[in-house]
């Protein structure tokens, strides 16, 4: 595990020519080999990096919040490092609303501090329950794909997640190891949280009564659906700088015309996306690929279709896009 950390952080230094990383944690036994990881990589590689920068943000949702953050403050200045702690005020039981709180500060601790690279403790585990948490809920090929092992977040920003290819077996092995103290959330073991459902009663039912390596699959079965996403959103990015106006905002739809739905579908949202930074809705997305398939003559004549604050102008050969006044 180490000499594989080891292999990726040099290359994300060369690669990236990165002076220093934020390295995000909880405190449990993932994040401990996390840090275990990085200051192994630092006694062996100083003159590779200036330093791994620590963060924490607490949520506030456990009861013992206040000793797991003095627990961590002891580790840190045992091993002699610094740490940066966060506090959450705004209380919120949602996960997904508190995960964007997370994501929020850490970025800004990174942009202000000027890193170009974090490190986050993500799991084997934690992408199988993300897999299954988005299937839930209604994704599509990208969401069941987002937890990878890199991210581009911003063009000097990017996130790495060098555990992800780890299962927690392993994990938890390295910690005694190391006589790490990491800290048990009693947060796992609340059935109320979705998560923690989907880990301590889907996944063991589906491994006793179905497929005792159903990890495995479903492992495999990501891995496949990655590299075909990633060939779609490679033909997309292509096919979208060949039919791209380059002296209007606008787009060829007669060339578009001519593509598979799942393409058609994923021209019109980075389309709208790239220059107005605008997630289009799925309503108005069906409504524009019909009116650009329609078989009838008079769907080719010019016509508006208005969205938010922009006005979609068809003719025959290009969808423009127009500012309202």
């Amino acid at each position: 595990m180490q000499k594989y950390f080891n292999n990726l952080i040099n290359h994300i230094i060369d690669k990236y020519e990165i002076k220093s990383i934020l390295v995000a944690i909880s405190g449990g036994q993932d994040s401990m080999c996390l840090i275990q990881l990085c200051e192994s990589f630092n006694s062996l590689y100083k003159h590779q990096i200036n330093t791994f920068e620590y963060i924490y943000v607490d949520h506030q949702w456990r009861i013992d919040s206040e000793k797991h953050i003095n627990h961590l403050i002891n580790y840190f200045k045992n091993i002699k490092k610094k740490i940066h702690i966060y506090q959450i005020f705004n209380l919120t039981s949602s996960e997904h609303i508190s995960r964007q709180y997370r994501y929020h500060i850490i970025l800004k601790h990174a942009k202000i501090n000027k890193h170009k690279a974090i490190l986050t403790a993500h799991t084997e585990t934690d992408k199988i329950e993300t897999f299954l948490l988005n299937l839930i809920r209604g994704t599509t090929i990208e969401g069941i794909t987002s937890l990878n092992l890199h991210k581009k977040l911003s063009y000097n920003l990017n996130l790495f997640r060098p555990l992800i290819n780890q299962n927690r077996i392993n994990i938890h092995f390295f910690c005694k190891r190391w006589f790490l103290p990491f800290w048990s959330d009693i947060t796992n073991y609340n059935q109320y949280i979705k998560r923690n459902r989907i880990r301590n009663e889907a996944l063991p039912y589906l491994q006793q009564y179905f497929n005792y390596n159903v990890k495995y699959q479903f492992i495999k079965f990501l891995k496949t659906c990655y590299y075909d996403n990633e060939y779609i959103k490679q033909k997309v990015m292509k096919l979208y700088i060949y039919i791209k106006s380059n002296y209007y905002t606008a787009i060829n739809i007669h060339i578009l015309r001519k593509e598979h739905l799942s393409v058609q579908t994923r021209i019109l949202q980075l389309f709208i996306f790239h220059n107005f930074y605008i997630i289009i809705n799925q309503k108005t997305l069906l409504k524009i690929i019909n009116h650009i398939n329609a078989k009838n003559k008079q769907y080719f004549l010019p016509t508006t279709m208005t969205y938010n604050n922009i006005n979609l102008y068809f003719d025959e050969k290009w969808l423009y896009i127009i500012l309202k006044e």
